[in-house]
């Protein structure tokens, strides 16, 4: 299980055995953006260092009567949307509220709950809360106090995480303690990694039997379903349409001295070896490779010249534009392949930002409940598209120069888990394509560029031979030291290959990979359009998506440009790709609302979910009267959709920030027009808040409430917000 450092024994025998054996933690999560999910690994490490055997995984994958079978079980739960229990805790969740069950049917359960929220939500970690209130209302019991963390924390979530977990620690090692003479494991040790990557087992299984290329060999079938046609198929036509890869390795080999020929020969091996080569191999299988004199690349190294490899360039293109990552389509459950039609900057090239109106076509798929049906891809305004990124191929390849992967880049690997009883075959929400390249695992899986954990740094210390490197990894994962690792991350926004860089003694083993670098998450991005926007008018079985998406990008403190991962892959995509996408329910603008009158207040790309719930407002006769408080910088760079607004019927009232000497903004001027806001709360106006999260939610409802004092609705703050809370429904989208 674990890797030990020195001498250090951390057995025990005897009675201590059964002790151990019954020491065990059930670790859940909640999770929409990941956040909860890497907590949860977190507690297992803490755990597994204690010598509790943990198993972790989502709500939504464990059952009721599961949790007797544990005698401590930690929850951690997010809050998304207006106080909603995320996707993958939603069928959990339900199971607890069934009406059948026993009042004390968990009362053999020990439990803590962990939550994360955002405190500009008004129903700030209400899931966490109401998971907490009804495990006891079943009886369960709680071991150790609820913790909450706020994302608006000065330190983020670790703010309040980090004195939790240890003071966590603390109570299980007291009421918990280890055996005689076994002590927990010391972060100077290295825990066995939870799952790894490995080199596909046999090689040779993956060699059809080749015919002659010109003429097919007697008895084996032509049939075009055949596995002969199929690896012809592989040879003529290149992977996924693309451009034909030359045997890069091959050519170099064959014009230049080459100073290590046993590196060559493993190199050229390699490539020959790889699933994805394109050149056709001279063998049939590997043992016929081992009859050769000296291995079968001996045959190549008399065509090695004398000479510079420049002048047998077999790509001259390099040098003029980045590389884009590959089209691949990943296995991801619920997603739908969405054409781009259109990727078009609308905001004026010398402006600060640059912000994309995105238009996919999405067509219908076969509906796995009823075969022979078409399923139409479906969305509602208020939920969110997620787009899933990819990195790009000269950071993998930089990444594989710096690791020294050169040689098994190409090679197929498959995932392993450490533990035969684990839930999962691999990381959570990890799709890799099958006998999928380290390459490809690093292009299309494992997040390259975000910034690093503070766990990062306290794995790759163990990686290193360079005592002064691992002395200073060990200083920014030291929770107590909170400054220094900040003034190095998230301030400068570092990225994990830059950390790398900086580090040049680290050297990960490429089975390490599922270990060390996060899985590469979809990012969100609320839907643009609604009404009659979804459809497209020749074709009954596309439904259109738009987004509206400020491209993150710019310079840190040390002046460096930043581009965000799913940024840059969207500025790269052209029209015409295709790319997978899911979508993600949140608690939407419901239908009625769209007969009741609507205040919305939206700086920004937050008025994305209000254009879809106009178009939406737009198709329904009886609509209520709209009001939109919209803000941005500048009138003539960023009014999105300003030609749409008369149109759909809705009035609006804009503050510019930067077209007056002096700043305005949204919440100036709803207390400059409190008498039309309080018209529309009078009549039970839909009340949405949509753009950034920070100051701008908690300003925006304070001017809400003291419009309503200045229009003599309530007598003071606190009593327009009970009034307003009550009889006007509030919808926030807010991130």
């Amino acid at each position: 299980m674990m890797v030990p450092a020195h001498n250090h024994d951390y057995t025990v025998g005897g009675d201590g055995v059964a002790q151990l054996e019954n020491r065990r933690i059930l670790i859940v999560y909640g999770s929409e953006t990941g956040n909860s999910q890497d907590l949860a690994g977190d507690l297992e490490r803490l755990a597994e260092r204690m010598h509790f055997k943990t198993l972790v995984c989502e709500m939504n994958d464990v059952e009721l009567n599961s949790l007797l079978q544990y005698p401590l079980i930690i929850f951690l739960l997010s809050t998304t949307g207006q106080g909603e229990i995320p996707r993958n805790a939603l069928k959990f969740w339900k199971s607890l509220l069934r009406k059948r069950l026993p009042p004390n049917c968990l009362q053999s359960v020990n439990f803590t709950t962990f939550g994360l929220g955002d405190s500009s939500y008004t129903k700030y970690n209400w899931a966490v809360r109401k998971l907490h209130k009804r495990l006891e209302q079943l009886g369960a019991t709680e071991f150790y106090p609820r913790g909450e963390a706020d994302e608006r924390h000065e330190d983020g979530i670790d703010g309040t995480f980090l004195p939790w977990s240890l003071s966590l620690r603390s109570h299980l090692l007291k009421e918990y303690p280890l055996p005689e003479g076994l002590s927990p494991i010391p972060s100077d040790v290295q825990l066995s990694p939870k799952f790894t990557i490995e080199l596909v087992a046999n090689m040779d299984s993956l060699d059809e039997a080749m015919p002659d290329r010109e003429t097919p060999q007697a008895g084996i079938s032509t049939s075009p379903h055949s596995p002969a046609t199929a690896a012809a198929a592989v040879i003529a036509q290149p992977e996924n349409g693309q451009e034909q890869v030359h045997d890069r390795k091959a050519a170099l080999f064959s014009h230049v001295d080459n100073p290590d020929p046993k590196l060559m020969e493993h190199a050229l091996r390699a490539e020959r070896m790889s699933v994805h080569s394109y050149s056709y191999s001279a063998r049939l299988s590997e043992s016929t490779a081992k009859q050769i004199p000296r291995g079968i690349d001996s045959l190549d190294r008399p065509n090695v010249l004398r000479d510079h490899p420049s002048k047998y360039s077999i790509d001259d293109s390099v040098h003029f534009k980045e590389a884009t990552p590959p089209a691949n389509l990943l296995p991801i459950p619920r997603a739908a392949p969405a054409i781009l039609r259109e990727n078009r900057r609308v905001t004026p090239i010398d402006h600060w930002q640059d912000v994309r109106h995105l238009i996919f076509d999405v067509p219908s798929q076969p509906n796995p409940a009823r075969k022979g049906q078409l399923e139409l891809f479906s969305y509602v305004p208020g939920d969110a598209i997620i787009i899933h990124p990819k990195n790009f191929p000269a950071d993998v390849q930089a990444l594989i120069d710096l690791m020294g992967w050169q040689d098994v880049a190409d090679l197929p690997f498959e995932h392993r888990a450490r533990d035969q009883d684990q839930l999962y075959a691999e990381p959570k929400n990890c799709y890799p394509l099958p006998n999928s390249t380290l390459r490809q695992l690093l292009i299309h899986n494992y997040d390259i560029t975000a910034i690093p954990k503070r766990i990062f740094f306290s794995d790759i210390a163990f990686y290193t031979d360079d005592p002064t490197h691992r002395e200073r990894l060990r200083e920014f994962a030291n929770p107590s030291l909170s400054d220094e690792f900040y003034d190095y991350t998230s301030r400068p926004r570092r990225s994990i290959l830059e950390v790398l860089q900086d580090f040049p003694s680290v050297k990960i083993p490429y089975q390490h990979v599922p270990s060390i670098f996060p899985v590469m998450r979809g990012r969100e991005y609320s839907a643009a359009s609604g009404g009659m926007l979804l459809r497209d008018e020749e074709n009954a079985q596309i439904t259109r998506v738009e987004l509206l998406v400020a491209l993150v990008k710019y310079k840190t403190v040390l002046r460096k440009t930043r581009q965000g991962l799913c940024s840059r892959y969207l500025a790269s995509l052209t029209p015409g790709t295709i790319i997978h996408i899911t979508h993600r329910e949140y608690d939407t603008l419901e239908a009625n609302f769209c007969r009741r009158p609507l205040l919305a207040i939206a700086p920004g790309t937050g008025v994305a979910p209000i254009r879809a719930h106009a178009w939406d407002r737009y198709d329904e006769p009886r609509a209520g009267d709209a009001l939109l408080f919209f803000g941005g910088r500048n009138q003539d760079a960023d009014f999105y959709f300003r030609n749409e607004w008369e149109r759909l019927g809705i009035k609006v009232l804009t503050a510019f920030s930067r077209d007056q000497d002096q700043k305005i903004y949204v919440q100036d001027r709803i207390r400059e027009n409190a008498s039309l806001v309080c018209e529309f709360i009078h009549k039970g106006a839909v009340i949405c808040i949509c753009g950034s999260s920070g100051k701008m939610p908690e300003a925006v409802r304070l001017a809400l409430y003291d419009a309503m004092v200045m229009g003599r609705l309530a007598p003071d703050r606190e009593s327009a917000k009970k009034l307003l809370h009550a009889n006007n429904p509030i919808w926030e989208e807010v991130w």
